[in-house]
């Protein structure tokens, strides 16, 4: 069975906003990501967050979300991390991306650049029910790292 018989479609209109802007696109067959570019310029200081402009609008089907996500290159090897990232389905504003530049060095962002990826997915609205005990369970109430923590001593 193809790839192609094994991913479900649909149909996502996308707007420019800027004539040169440009339209998001699977780098390869098969990707779960759009890859977004950057509409601008910029630089993005050493531990500064930098809103980036795509020059794109787009109208998701009902029941779809926009996840907005890094690029693990940009993350890996530039400290770069997006924040925020969820474009409902009715939400007709420019996509702009939040990044957070972690590292100790500045970061030139160049127009026409990869600046992060978007997931389309379908919503699974949950529905809520005020409960006054909730099931046990093996975990429990266990928080951050009550399922293995190793110890430095261990490493």
């Amino acid at each position: 069975m193809g790839l192609e018989n094994m991913i479900n479609k649909i149909s996502v209109k996308v707007k420019k906003l800027h004539p040169d802007a440009i339209i998001p696109y699977y780098a390869h067959d098969g990707d779960a990501g759009l890859d977004i570019f950057s509409n601008e310029d910029c630089i993005i200081k050493a531990g500064e967050r930098k809103l980036i402009s795509t020059g794109i609008s787009m109208e998701l089907p009902d029941g779809y979300v926009a996840l907005v996500w890094d690029k693990s290159g940009l993350a890996g090897n530039n400290g770069l991390h997006c924040l925020a990232g969820v474009g409902d389905a009715g939400y007709r504003g420019e996509y702009k991306i939040v990044v957070f530049n972690t590292s100790k060095d500045d970061y030139y962002v160049k127009k026409g650049q990869k600046v992060s990826q978007i997931l389309i997915q379908p919503i699974m609205a949950a529905e809520i029910e005020e409960v006054k005990e909730l099931s046990e369970t093996k975990r429990g109430d266990g928080g951050f790292g009550s399922t293995g923590l190793i110890k430095n001593s261990q490493v």
